[in-house]
């Protein structure tokens, strides 16, 4: 997929957040430090770096500035309503810079951490590619303890079976 226009993203994007809102919400505020095996991420682990990277690394990219990525530590945001504060805070600096962007920047190139030129357009495409690799996560996890989900796309697989022809 390309991205051709700053709207087109903007619309997109806020509607693949919206879903990974949903299934965010779902975690149990008791298990926000929760992880499925000692040394893996917990909620916190995912949330705070889907929110610091995609605020201090993929927006400043965009803009020109080289990353501030803080890590993913507790230290930036202890306990599961200061976690989601700092998500949704994170996402509103980031989607001010975008908004910021116009149709033509799209086309321009930005540096990553990694010292690589990559279209602008591109870079964000990536970024929602990141997104959706954790929501995927947090779906995992959250089944590992039972915790309802919403379905992604308004049917659960049974009810896409139900419905479908044979």
């Amino acid at each position: 997929m390309e991205i051709q226009t700053v709207d087109a993203f903007l619309d997109y994007y806020e509607k693949i957040r919206l879903r990974t809102v949903r299934v965010v919400e779902c975690i149990p505020p008791e298990r926000i430090e929760w992880a499925p095996k000692a040394g893996k991420f917990s909620f916190g682990d995912l949330i705070r770096p889907l929110a610091a990277l995609e605020r201090f690394m993929f927006a400043e990219n965009v803009a020109g500035r080289p990353s501030r990525y803080p890590g993913h530590g507790r230290a930036l945001a202890d306990g599961y309503e200061v976690a989601l504060q700092y998500f949704h805070d994170c996402h509103a600096g980031s989607i001010d810079i975008f908004t910021r962007l116009t149709d033509a920047n799209l086309q321009q190139k930005c540096t990553t951490p990694a010292c690589i030129d990559i279209t602008i357009w591109k870079w964000l495409r990536a970024m929602i590619e990141h997104e959706v690799h954790h929501r995927g996560q947090f779906y995992l996890m959250l089944g590992l303890l039972d915790v309802p989900t919403p379905p992604l796309y308004g049917l659960t697989s049974e009810e896409v079976l139900a419905q479908s022809v044979a």
